[in-house]
C-alpha cells in the first residue's frame, strides 16, 4: 500500500515530464531533418513565422510597442511555454489504450505541417521534418507513460517499468533532444554556408568621386549618453518578421524584375558588383518608432543604384509601385517616384565598412533615403515586380498601414535621461532630429512650458542623415520638464499634436522630466 501511494504521488509529475520531453524530442528532431531538407522547414520556426504572418496588425503592434527590438525573443519565449503547457497536458491525459496525449502531439503536428508548408516557396518536403518530429515524440510519449498504465487505471502498481528504469529513459529523451537540435542547428550552418561566404566577402571598390564625404568634425557632439552620429552595427536597430534569419550565399542570391517593363531580367551576383558602386550615409528610420525612441540609426552604406536597374528594364508610363519581395516572403512596396527623384537609393552590400550582417540583410537589401522601411530598406531582398499601388498590396498596406510613408520630422532627448537627477547650474542637454531627405534647419528646447531656445546644431553632413544638437540649461533647483522639438530645411515645424506611429509614424514633442538638486 506505502508503493502504491509513493508511485501515485509522483506519477503526475512523471507524466506531465514525460509529454514535455516528448514535445522537445519532437522539435529537436524536426529541426535535424529541417537542416537536410531546408532550414524554413523546421517546425519550431515555421510555425513562429507562420504566426507572424498571420497575426493582425493590432497584435503585431501591440508586440514592437511593448518589447520593442525584443519582440522576436518575446514571441519564442510565448512559444515555449505554450508548448511546455500542452505537451505536459498531453503527458498527463496519456494512456496505453486511451491516446488521448498522442492525439495533442498530433493536432500539433497538423499545425506544424501547414505553417511549414505554407512557407514561401515551400514544397511539399517542407512537411517532413514535423512528420518525423510528431512520429519520434508519440514513440517516447508511448513508452515513457507505460510506467504510468496501471496507477489510476488498475488502481494497482508495479505492472509498469521500475522507476529507475524510467529516469534512465527519460534522460535519454532528453540527451536525444538536445542533441537532435544542437546538431540541427549547426548542420543548418553548414549545409547554407552563408557564414563562410560571409567570411570570403571582398568589400567593393568605390572610386573617390562616389564615396561618401567624410565626417565633418563636430558632427558627433561627443557628449556623454548621448547618440552617436555613426550607430555602430551590434546596436542597430532591427525590426522584421523574420524570426529565423535568412543566410544566403552570393552565390545563391540573385534578383527577379519583372511586371511592367520593357524587358524583364534576373540579376545574379556576378552581374550586381560588375556594376559601378556608391557610397553613402543614410539614416533609417522604422515606423514604429515612438517619440522619442530610438528605432532609428545611421550608418554608411555601399552599394549599387536602384534607378540604374530600373533604368535598364523599363519601366511602364503607368507603374508606380515597386513591390520588393525578401527570400523570407516579405514584402515592401515603394513609390517608384521615390526611387526615380535623383536621391540615394541603393541595393547596400556592406554596412560601416563591413559585409552586411545576416540581421540586416546579407548579401543584399535596400536602403532608401527619407522612407519609412516597411515601405522601403527589404533585406535580403531578391525580387522587384514593378507595378501598381491599386493592383498589389505589401505585408503591412495589407494590414492597414499607409501606401505612402516619407519620414516625418522627429527630434527627442538623449540627456539628461528620463526622471533624471543633476545638480543645479549649467547642465547640457543634448539629443538627435532628424527629417531625412530635407535635412533639418533648426531644434528647439524650453522648460516648464516657458519660451523657446535655439539649441546649437552640430554641423550637417546631409539631408539624408541625422543631426545632433546641444543646449546649454541654467537649471534652478526643483522638478522640470524638458521638451524639444525640430524644424526641417523646408521651414515646416515638427508638429505637437501626438499621433500614434500606425498608419504613418509618430508625431508629438519629446518631453523628460529632470530633478535638480
Amino acid at each position: 500500500m506505502a508503493e502504491h501511494d509513493e508511485d501515485a504521488r509522483w506519477a503526475l509529475p512523471a507524466r506531465a515530464l514525460s509529454g514535455v520531453l516528448a514535445a522537445a524530442v519532437t522539435l529537436g528532431v524536426g529541426e535535424l531533418v529541417a537542416a537536410v531538407i531546408d532550414t524554413s522547414a523546421s517546425p519550431f520556426f515555421a510555425v513562429g513565422s507562420t504566426t507572424v504572418d498571420r497575426s493582425p496588425s493590432w497584435a503585431r503592434e501591440f508586440a514592437i510597442d511593448t518589447f520593442g527590438t525584443n519582440d522576436k525573443p518575446a514571441l519564442f519565449a510565448g512559444m515555449s511555454i505554450l508548448i511546455v503547457v500542452l505537451s505536459a497536458i498531453a503527458g498527463l491525459v496519456e494512456r496505453t489504450h486511451r491516446p488521448y496525449g498522442s492525439a495533442i502531439l498530433l493536432a500539433l503536428g497538423v499545425v506544424g505541417v501547414y505553417a511549414a508548408t505554407s512557407r514561401p516557396g515551400a514544397s511539399a518536403a517542407y512537411a517532413i521534418p514535423t512528420i518525423v518530429g510528431v512520429t519520434a515524440g508519440i514513440v517516447v510519449l508511448r513508452v515513457l507513460t507505460r510506467r504510468f498504465r496501471a496507477i489510476g487505471d488498475a488502481g494497482t502498481a508495479g505492472e509498469g517499468m521500475s522507476r529507475r528504469r524510467f529516469l534512465v529513459l527519460a534522460g535519454t529523451a532528453a540527451a536525444v533532444a538536445v542533441a537532435a537540435g544542437a546538431v540541427g542547428r549547426h548542420l543548418a550552418e553548414t549545409v547554407a554556408d552563408a557564414v563562410r561566404n560571409r567570411m570570403g566577402f571582398v568589400l567593393p571598390t568605390v572610386a573617390a568621386a562616389d564615396r561618401a564625404p567624410t565626417i565633418p568634425p563636430g558632427a558627433d557632439v561627443g557628449v556623454a549618453g548621448a547618440t552617436t552620429f555613426a550607430t555602430p552595427n551590434d546596436v542597430f536597430y532591427r525590426i522584421d518578421t523574420a524570426l529565423q534569419v535568412p543566410k544566403l550565399t552570393t552565390d545563391e542570391w540573385c534578383l527577379r524584375i519583372h511586371g511592367m517593363v520593357d524587358r524583364e531580367i534576373t540579376l545574379r551576383w556576378d552581374d550586381l558588383v560588375a556594376r559601378t558602386p556608391i557610397e553613402r550615409a543614410v539614416t533609417l528610420t522604422c515606423v514604429s518608432n515612438e517619440v522619442g525612441g530610438n528605432l532609428a540609426g545611421n550608418a554608411t552604406w555601399i552599394g549599387y543604384p536602384m534607378r540604374d536597374l530600373l533604368d535598364e528594364v523599363g519601366v511602364s508610363a503607368d507603374a508606380d509601385m515597386l513591390l520588393s519581395t525578401s527570400s523570407d516572403g516579405f514584402t515592401s512596396g515603394t513609390p517608384l517616384a521615390a526611387l526615380l527623384d535623383g536621391r540615394d537609393a541603393i541595393l547596400a552590400v556592406t554596412m560601416n565598412g563591413e559585409p552586411l550582417p545576416f540581421e540586416h540583410g546579407y548579401p543584399v537589401r535596400q536602403v532608401v533615403p527619407g522612407l519609412y522601411g516597411y515601405v522601403s530598406a527589404t533585406k535580403w531582398v531578391v525580387d522587384w515586380e514593378i507595378t501598381r499601388f491599386d493592383r498589389a498590396q505589401a505585408y503591412w498596406t495589407r494590414r492597414g498601414w499607409a501606401e505612402q510613408a516619407p519620414i516625418k520630422t522627429a527630434s527627442r532627448i538623449d540627456v539628461p535621461a528620463s526622471f533624471a537627477r543633476v545638480d543645479a547650474g549649467t547642465v547640457t542637454v543634448a539629443g538627435t532630429a532628424w527629417a531625412q531627405h530635407r535635412g533639418i534647419s533648426r531644434v528647439e528646447v524650453r522648460v516648464d512650458d516657458g519660451p523657446w531656445r535655439t539649441a546649437t546644431l552640430a554641423p550637417e553632413y546631409s539631408i539624408d542623415t541625422w543631426r545632433q544638437w546641444t543646449w546649454q540649461w541654467q537649471a534652478s533647483p526643483g522638478t522640470h520638464t524638458l521638451q524639444v522639438r525640430a524644424t526641417d530645411a523646408a521651414g515646416e515645424v515638427q508638429t505637437e499634436d501626438r499621433a500614434d506611429p500606425i498608419p504613418d509614424g509618430a508625431t508629438g514633442w519629446h518631453t523628460r522630466s529632470v530633478t535638480v538638486g
